[in-house]
């Protein structure tokens, strides 16, 4: 049996050997158009519409066809309790921690067929084009599809990762509601039960150092490459959101009978409010003098009751999410928007209060990763940028068990969550060969 400096000496040159990767582009791209067929969301003009939401049949259909074409390229397969599912292929040191890559299959509905499959497919694709290549390396290579990086059904984005860092309580999770129909009372426990899923979800979590490295390779759901006219990003932090429910409580009553002075309209302050949530993000960012807007800050749902054209609204609830790669400036944007609440509030007469969803800290990319990516780009003769990851990733919870580190490519216009959602194939092949030649160095190591 060979020592650990043999199997160092093996792996060393077998790597030299890997430099003439060869991405098989058409497998890749058919893969992904075989994936996007799991949804039962009708063809949409201008592209490929994509509903694929969490433990649907749907998805696990699509659960089913990853592992059937990844055990048949000979790599291992296992699920844990709330069905992230890991693709091993094993290294001559299989003790030590493993080199990971993965996303996410699940997608909102009516959406496109990019976002997150780019990394499970890509990831697949490097693993077996390094396998195929007749490397051996020291670390076992993993490519892992996470659970729910959408929040569609349950409420929560990373369902996964976030139980696989510890970040999400496994009793909270198990609790949290069935949210695909109006009238359901299922939770995470029955559905995952029902899906084939069993277990503790305090097994899934990993202990920090389970992994040696952790990249996750996706498209950049945003418009700076395919502006600047880049085909590689590569990310040195995420932003993170914090998620608040603001109701606003006035006084309704009839469109004709209730007089302009007696008016305490929620909608009216709700308003207001909205415009103050947009003018602390935009002044946040004036103050922080970037070159680059990293306060964003969206009111996505108005639920105005009762609802009806000849009704003064006496409530509304307001969903908010603002993101920032810091969290004392998102912080300070949100103290304004307090403030502005308070005077609305006391001018208008209604009662504004806020819940706290949830605030997530934003995540630095491993300093050490980046410099191998910049290193392997610019071995490949490609210029990179190196940019912020302004929607947040699995990756932002992943770092919370290793070192982290993103590559996107560009996709058409920016555009994402929508049917008409692009990335073109050569760029995919281009992301996956970065990205193989990343985890064979790491897996070197």
């Amino acid at each position: 049996m060979s020592g650990p400096e043999e199997l160092q000496r093996e792996a060393t040159w077998k790597f030299d050997r890997v430099t003439q990767l060869a991405i098989q582009q058409g497998r890749v791209n058919q893969e992904l158009q075989e994936l996007a067929g799991f949804t039962s969301i009708e063809q949409a003009e201008g592209g490929t519409a994509v509903t694929r939401v969490v433990f649907t049949k749907d998805d696990l259909r699509a659960r089913a066809w990853l592992k059937e074409i990844a055990t048949a390229d000979g790599f291992t397969v296992r699920e844990d309790a709330v069905g992230n599912t890991f693709l091993r292929w094993e290294g001559l040191e299989p003790e030590l921690p493993a080199v990971a890559t993965g996303s996410h299959i699940d997608a909102i509905p009516h959406s496109g067929r990019y976002d997150g499959t780019v990394g499970v497919i890509g990831g697949l694709e490097a693993m077996r084009v390094l396998k195929h290549s007749g490397a051996r390396f020291r670390r076992s290579i993993e490519v892992v599809m996470l659970t729910s990086e959408e929040p569609t059904r349950f409420g929560i984005g990373c369902l996964g990762s976030r139980l696989i860092s510890g970040t999400l309580a496994p009793e909270r999770a198990d609790q949290l509601t069935d949210g695909l129909e109006e009238q359901s009372t299922g939770t995470l426990a029955s559905v995952r039960e029902t899906a084939g899923f069993h277990g503790d979800l305090a097994s899934v979590r990993l202990e920090r150092g389970h992994y040696h490295a952790w990249l996750e390779l996706h498209i950049e759901q945003g418009p700076l490459l395919e502006r600047e006219g880049l085909s590689i990003g590569i990310v040195t932090g995420i932003a993170a959101p914090a998620g608040y429910r603001i109701v606003i409580e006035g006084f309704g009553g009839h469109a004709g009978a209730l007089l302009m002075p007696d008016r305490r309209d929620a909608l009216c302050a709700a308003a207001e409010v909205i415009l103050s949530i947009e003018r602390h993000a935009l002044a946040a960012n004036a103050a922080s003098h970037s070159a680059t807007p990293d306060t964003v800050a969206t009111v996505g749902t108005c639920a105005v009751f009762p609802g009806a054209v000849n009704s003064v609204p006496s409530r509304v609830k307001l969903e908010v999410d603002i993101r920032d790669t810091d969290p004392a400036r998102r912080e300070a944007a949100m103290q304004g928007v307090r403030r502005d609440c308070a005077e609305i509030a006391a001018r208008r007469g209604v009662t504004i209060t806020e819940e706290l969803v949830n605030a997530d800290a934003p995540a630095l990319c491993d300093a050490r990763l980046v410099v191998t990516l910049n290193a392997i780009c610019a071995e490949l003769g490609v210029t990179a940028k190196q940019m912020v990851s302004r929607a947040y990733h699995d990756s932002l919870f992943m770092a919370q068990v290793t070192p982290v580190a993103m590559i996107f490519i560009p996709c058409r216009g920016g555009v994402s969550h929508r049917p008409d959602e692009y990335a073109s194939p050569e760029d995919i092949a281009l992301g996956t060969q970065v990205l193989a030649h990343a985890l064979a160095r790491l897996a070197a190591e």
